[in-house]
């Protein structure tokens, strides 16, 4: 998420008196423009490839994901228009009030009302963990109504049956569980189990502000991290789950590369070196993520690639690639992040067409549209 509210008694009256697709059609918004023309080159290729997107916080909206909608920037229906193969769906348990990139402290919690006015179980209301465990039935539930078209990534073998699946049906989708923010389990890294039981597969330590298990890079002190963080890593790579460091501060960054014996992914950011600011990553962390044998997701929001169109995004690309190689970088929109994107889901043929005229060649294409998560998926889960 970019911004999620400035002012929590216009939020509350935004959702109280508009409701919640209002504040979603709000936050969530699509450039000016789109659709553009997208070449009969660019689009042929686009249909032959394997498209990942590692971050969408589409399940906070409460939105029915199976149907086309009219706002926002995910559905089932806008990933099979995209060719979108694997999508990561992340949660987000609690954000401030005021959220903004430089310091935030967890005294606010904008989260709670959405869970009231969108009718979610009592238990959501307060408990961080009772709400991840809610978002992720979400998705569970709109894999069952999808009648086999849709379905969620737990196993190596759930990723291998897909792909092999899908050879045959291209318009199949799957998804993936993350979580924004360890604050999710309180302070007990035990809590790692009951995440993946529900099927989590990826978790950042920080989001918004600093927590039990380190320093978020918008935080107050934005410490390293803590021996908590630490046993919530150990527990994490065991069970088989992937580590994100999006929003982790410099010193919980470098303390997390330390600490990781499996490959590291960031889920969605952008690079200093095309677009300076405390979100995006300098080329030292780029390089630490890729002797990992991890993956880098370029994001799509302006924050992340200081330009509204695909080829800000592709220039992202160009530069994380040289630095990290093209084995290790891959598309993270942010999609429904409360931010601006300059095409939903549907619209991610422009990507292919904006690398294209970057100079990529078709190979590289390949891998940053989708092979190099595949890849890293397959490594992660158990």
């Amino acid at each position: 998420m970019k911004r999620f509210a400035g002012a929590l008694v216009l939020l509350t009256a935004l959702v109280v008196v508009l409701g919640p697709g209002f504040v979603e059609a709000h936050f969530n918004k699509v450039a000016p423009g789109f659709p553009r023309r997208v070449s009969e080159a660019a689009r042929r290729l686009h249909e032959t490839l394997l498209v990942a997107d590692l971050h969408s916080d589409a399940l906070l909206w409460g939105a029915d994901l199976g149907k086309r909608r009219g706002r926002g920037h995910v559905d089932l229906p806008r990933l099979r228009d995209g060719r979108v193969a694997i999508q990561g769906f992340s949660v987000v348990t609690q954000t401030p009030r005021g959220l903004n990139y430089d310091r935030n402290v967890p005294d606010s919690d904008n989260v709670t009302l959405l869970a009231l006015v969108q009718l979610w179980p009592p238990g959501t209301w307060s408990s961080l963990l009772e709400r991840a465990l809610y978002q992720a039935g979400r998705l569970n539930r709109l894999a069952a109504r999808s009648e086999g078209r849709f379905v969620v990534l737990r196993t190596r073998a759930d990723l291998d049956a897909f792909l092999e699946r899908r050879r045959r049906e291209p318009d199949l989708v799957s998804g993936f569980l993350a979580i924004e923010g360890a604050h999710a389990m309180g302070d007990d890294p035990a809590n790692v189990d009951a995440l993946f039981t529900a099927g989590y597969r990826m978790m950042a330590p920080t989001h918004f502000f600093d927590n039990a298990f380190g320093g978020s890079a918008h935080g107050a002190a934005k410490g390293g991290l803590t021996a908590a963080g630490r046993e919530m890593i150990r527990r994490m790579e065991a069970a088989g789950m992937a580590l994100d460091l999006a929003h982790a501060s410099p010193a919980t960054f470098a303390d997390a590369i330390a600490a990781a014996t499996k490959p590291v992914v960031v889920s969605h950011t952008g690079v200093q070196a095309t677009c300076p600011g405390p979100r995006n990553l300098t080329d030292e962390q780029l390089r630490a993520v890729a002797t990992t044998g991890g993956v880098i997701g370029i994001g799509f929001w302006d924050s992340a690639v200081c330009g509204h169109d695909a080829r800000a995004i592709a220039r992202a690309i160009r530069h994380a690639v040289s630095v990290a190689g093209v084995e290790h970088v891959a598309f993270g929109s942010d999609f429904d992040g409360a931010v601006t994107t300059p095409f939903d889901a549907a619209g991610m043929s422009e990507t292919t067409q904006a690398l294209l005229a970057e100079g990529f060649s078709e190979e590289q294409i390949r891998l940053v549209a989708g092979e190099n998560v595949a890849r890293t998926l397959r490594l992660a889960l158990p």
